[in-house]
């Protein structure tokens, strides 16, 4: 990692367990160990133990082992700039993401207030970084799955900011024709495969969609499947069994997936330090013989050459990765949420270290980019999520009749009268005096 990646965030230091952490500190001090491990931007170096060695099973406090499928490698810098981790390019590309979510965000907690959203919204601002660092590498047969804060994610994938704006509007333009809301995104064209409002929900689907492409590749054939699945989800999921079955069994089939953990350190209103026995997820990996890192969510650069590496690994058939990304979330949990149970100089600590705030820094003091670029950026930005609200505002509201599809495979009898007509338009069947 060169000194001009490392100036953008300053360390932070390693700091117990316990409950009385200081707001100041950080879980975990991101530049604590020196040598580069095979995963460039690690905050841990890694050690390969073989499976069957009498130390693999055993518990380390400092030093994490992995399965000796992980070969060291060295990270690549830009060509032209020996000393960058990023072309130009690759890092207007980057902001661009990073303020479409963030302005997206911005105005969905306005259009909430103003009552044109309802139900749960979970806002992502202060995420950018994970979200922008690991979809931005994808390709589009990629699958991308999601938890209820899911409007970056979809973002990030290229769903349309129309087609996820109309979808909080409960529009028939939205990318669900507005029967998903906030927290069902879900694209079939840009393999978004959703959503989901419950924690650990969607990484199954992940674990599936992923053994699709093992088999497309090793059973059917199709040389040309490469295809990796990333699973997002929160640190509050980390202690769920379906967490625990799916690295199992994406570890036993080698499956190319990358679990991502977006630790912002609160499960709604519960302290990830007073959750669970060991805070550092990252941990759990090795214990399945996955490769476990931990990286600072606040930085995307730091974001992106994890992801690289595990996104790599799993497209080499290598196998899954376990990616802990250490961020915050600088709203609370929902729109609902007052937001009263953080400390407030927590809060203040981590607005300084702001992902997009850091990238453009980095960008100007390295001569990336100009501040007049990069404002040219955030003009077409907020063109674009106004636009997004001016056609969700203007599109149609979906029919009665489009509540009872996608819900039964063969919707006559309950569904479909004799008639052919749906039932719900029959009065006497909201009345519940309808024969069925």
């Amino acid at each position: 990692m060169s000194a001009a990646a490392t100036k953008i965030i300053q360390p932070l230091p390693l700091n117990s367990t316990t409950t009385n952490r200081s707001p100041h500190k950080a879980l975990f001090n991101p530049l604590k160990t020196i040598p580069i491990s095979s995963f460039p931007a690690s905050t841990r170096k890694l050690r390969l133990t073989k499976p069957n060695s009498p130390h693999a099973r055993r518990r380390s406090t400092s030093v994490f082992a992995v399965s000796d499928v992980v070969q060291e490698k060295k990270p690549t810098f830009n060509t032209f700039f020996p000393n960058l981790l990023i072309t130009k390019e690759e890092g207007l590309e980057l902001y661009e993401d990073m303020i479409l979510g963030r302005s997206f965000e911005d105005m969905c907690a306005q259009m909430y207030y103003r009552g044109k959203m309802f139900g749960f919204v979970h806002l992502y601002n202060g995420q950018e970084a994970v979200s922008a660092g690991f979809i931005k590498l994808l390709k589009n047969e990629d699958c991308v799955v999601s938890t209820y804060r899911d409007h970056v994610h979809a973002l990030s994938k290229g769903v349309p900011a129309r087609a996820v704006m109309s979808e909080l509007f409960g529009k028939t333009t939205g990318c669900c024709r507005g029967q998903g809301g906030s927290m069902h995104m879900f694209s079939k064209e840009h393999n978004v495969l959703g959503g989901f409002a419950f924690i650990g929900e969607g990484i199954p689907v992940a674990t599936g969609a992923a053994f699709t492409s093992k088999y497309r590749r090793e059973v059917l054939k199709e040389g040309d499947c490469d295809h990796v699945t990333l699973a997002f989800f929160g640190d509050g999921t980390c202690n769920n069994g379906q967490f625990f079955e799916c690295l199992n069994m994406a570890a036993l089939w080698k499956l190319p997936i990358v679990f991502v953990v977006e630790n912002n350190l609160w499960a709604i209103g519960m302290s990830h330090l007073r959750a669970t026995s060991d805070p550092q997820i990252w941990k759990k990996g090795p214990a399945f013989g996955i490769p476990g890192v931990h990286v600072d969510g606040m930085d995307v650069l730091k974001v992106r050459e994890a992801a690289k590496e595990a996104i790599t690994r799993a497209r080499r058939g290598e196998g899954p990765t376990l990616v802990e990304c250490e961020t915050y979330r600088f709203r609370g949990h929902s729109l609902a949420d007052p937001d009263e149970l953080r400390d407030a100089s927590e809060k203040a600590h981590y607005a300084a270290r702001d992902p997009i705030t850091a990238l453009k820094k980095y960008m100007v003091e390295n001569n990336l980019a100009s501040e007049a670029e990069l404002k040219v950026i955030e003009k077409k930005i907020d063109e674009v999520v106004e636009e997004a609200v001016e056609f969700a505002d203007s599109s149609p509201l979906p029919g009665r009749s489009q509540l009872l599809e996608n819900v039964f495979a063969d919707p006559r009898g309950f569904g479909i009268g004799p008639d052919g007509k749906y039932r719900c338009e029959d009065p006497k069947f909201t009345e519940g005096t309808a024969h069925v």
